[in-house]
Formats: structure tokens, C-alpha cells, sequence
């Protein structure tokens, strides 16, 4: 497939994963009748009884069509900045959580959960840890000199490990009873809880940092070569990385506040990406941002309908990731040398 030629093609699938998840679920619809609900609620077209189109209307625009906007928004968002970060790093095997966003926002939102009844609260001590998370491992890397990829990494791990024990420490004092079951629950992901206005208040951030991400594709192109290369050609190292830092942690930290700790996306779709659109990133980031909504989509509908209950979408994007990622480095003949 020509590099170019898989824009269009992944947008129609794109489409098409969107009209079928609207359509699947409990309580299938035919695609005649969503059809015919779209023509006569937007455009007063045809004709409807008020109990159908009632029902119609709860089932595909209250429930369906916001989690599967959240499913793009965050498979888009989280295969952005995966890919982002394995290019600044010149690592293939790094993800959104390597600078510890992901284990910051969890014991933000956990704390919260204990001291705050608001769900409000629970977003933005979820947004603001995982940030504290990110300041840290960038603080690390700027008190001791050496190689700067290589002192976030390590600023990465200190960072996880330290708001991993927090949140531990939080499991064990919340109530096993009430508190508990909800900081579990969360922390294993989900879309069933997203609102209209949520997906407002993340949407426009991430869609911006994804269009500054793709405008600074060829930056990306410069620090995948390594930081001496990139300096050579006269590009600014080390603010390019840190405002790529801050935009693909955006990005990451914006995720889990609404959808909680979804895994492997960030891993997964870069690599699958690479395979078929090669490894310029000017092509790269806008082809993971659809492949990872399509992604996502289609996991939450296994998610939701696979079982009599369902399943919490961060355990099934594990549960796949894990054994495809190993199939992509095989066959990619990649190990960690």
C-alpha cells in the first residue's frame, strides 16, 4: 500500500467501524433504522413514531456515539503520543507512561477518591499528579548532566516508582467496602462512564496537540536520528523535546483522566503503524492517530459484547497487546539490542 494512498483508505474504515459500532451492541440496530433515525431527527426526512425515535435517540446519541467519540479521541491521542515519544527517545519500545503520567494521574485520582466526593476533583487531581509525575522526571534529567534521553528515562523509572508505592499506600487505607472497589474499577479503564461535556473539555486540547505534534513531524524526523544530527541541522534540542514532552504528556495525562489506565495502545499501534506507512513521521503521526481510533473502537465493542458483563477495556487492550506486540517484534526481527 502506497504511503499516501492509506489516508483514504483508513479514513473510510475509520467510518466504517463507526456506523458498525453504533449498530452493534445488547441492543443491535438495523442499519436501515439508524439510517432512517439520522434522516428524520438532522433533516426531517421520512417518518418516525415519537417512541422510536426516542429510543433511537437514547441508545445511539446519549450512550453509543459519545464513547465511541471517547474511543477516537483516546486511541487517536495515546498512538500520537506513543509515537512521539519513540521518536525523540530513538527507542522503539517506549510508551506514553515512560515518563510516569500514567502512574501520577492513577494515585491523583485514587487520593481523590478518598478525600473528595466530586468527580471533578477526581479529573483534576488526575491531570495535575500526572503532570507532577512528567516534572519530575524532567527534574531529575535537569540536575545531573550527562545523556539527556537517557537521564528522562531513568527520571521515568523513579517517577513510576514512586507514585506506583503512593498508590499503594492509598489501596491499603481506603475502604475496602466503598472506596476500594471504585479505585479498582477505575484503574482498570473504561469508556461506560464518559460524558458530552467531558469529551468537550479533553477534546479540544488533544485535537490541538495532535495537529502541533503532526506540524512538528520534521523536528520528530531530526531527533529520531539522534541528538548530535539534529543539532547539526541547527534545531534546538532540547526545547524541541521538552514542548513535545509537554504536548504528547497533555495528550497521555488528558486520557486517563476521563477513561482511566488504558495500556499498550501507545506500544502497539507505532509499531503497526511503522510496518505500513514506513518510519517518516510526517506520514507516521497522522496514520496512528486514525489506526489507533480504529483501534480502540473495536476493542471497546469486543469489550462491551464478548461476555454477559462487560469487560473493562484497559484489561482487553492488555490482553491483546501483550501477544501482538511480541508477533510485531518477531516478525520485525527487533529485540531490545
Amino acid at each position: 500500500m502506497k504511503r499516501f494512498g492509506v489516508f483514504p483508505f483508513l479514513s473510510l474504515l475509520l467510518i466504517v467501524t463507526t456506523a458498525g459500532s453504533l449498530i452493534l451492541g445488547k441492543y443491535p440496530i438495523a442499519f436501515r433504522d439508524m439510517a432512517g433515525f439520522f434522516l428524520f431527527k438532522f433533516f426531517h426526512v421520512g417518518q418516525m413514531s415519537t417512541e422510536s425515535c426516542q429510543l433511537l435517540e437514547n441508545l445511539l446519541l446519549d450512550i453509543r456515539l459519545p464513547r465511541i467519540l471517547a474511543a477516537i479521541l483516546i486511541g487517536a491521542s495515546l498512538s500520537v503520543s506513543g509515537t512521539a515519544f519513540q521518536a525523540m527517545f530513538v527507542n522503539p519500545l517506549v510508551s506514553p507512561g515512560l515518563l510516569g503520567v500514567l502512574a501520577g494521574g492513577s494515585f491523583g485520582a485514587a487520593l481523590a477518591m478518598i478525600f473528595f466526593k466530586s468527580w471533578v476533583a477526581v479529573q483534576a487531581c488526575t491531570f495535575v499528579f500526572g503532570f507532577a509525575a512528567v516534572l519530575i522526571s524532567v527534574g531529575v534529567a535537569k540536575i545531573h548532566k550527562g545523556n539527556t534521553v537517557l537521564l528522562l528515562v531513568l527520571g521515568g523509572v523513579i517517577s513510576s516508582g514512586l507514585f506506583t508505592s503512593l498508590l499503594s499506600v492509598v489501596k491499603y487505607i481506603a475502604d475496602p467496602y466503598n472506596q476500594l472497589p471504585a479505585i479498582v474499577q477505575w484503574l482498570m479503564g473504561g469508556l461506560s462512564m464518559i460524558e458530552v461535556r467531558s469529551l468537550v473539555v479533553i477534546g479540544i486540547p488533544q485535537v490541538v496537540s495532535i495537529v502541533l505534534i503532526a506540524l512538528l513531524s520534521g523536528y520528530l524526523n531530526a531527533l529520531s536520528m539522534g541528538d548530535e544530527e539534529a543539532r547539526a541541522l541547527g534545531i534546538p534540542v532540547e526545547w524541541v523535546r521538552m514542548l513535545l514532552i509537554f504536548l504528547a504528556t497533555v495528550m497521555s495525562a488528558l486520557t486517563v483522566v476521563v477513561a482511566g489506565m488504558i495500556g499498550w495502545v501507545g506500544l502497539v499501534i507505532p509499531h503497526v503503524t511503522r510496518m505500513l506507512v514506513g518510519p517518516d513521521n510526517k506520514v507516521l503521526i497522522p496514520a496512528s492517530a486514525l489506526i489507533g481510533a480504529i483501534y480502540l473502537i473495536v476493542v471497546d465493542d469486543v469489550s462491551r459484547m464478548l461476555f454477559n458483563v462487560e469487560i473493562p477495556i484497559g484489561i482487553t487492550t492488555t490482553l491483546i497487546g501483550v501477544p501482538f506486540f511480541a508477533i510485531i517484534l518477531k516478525k520485525a526481527r527487533r529485540g531490545w539490542s
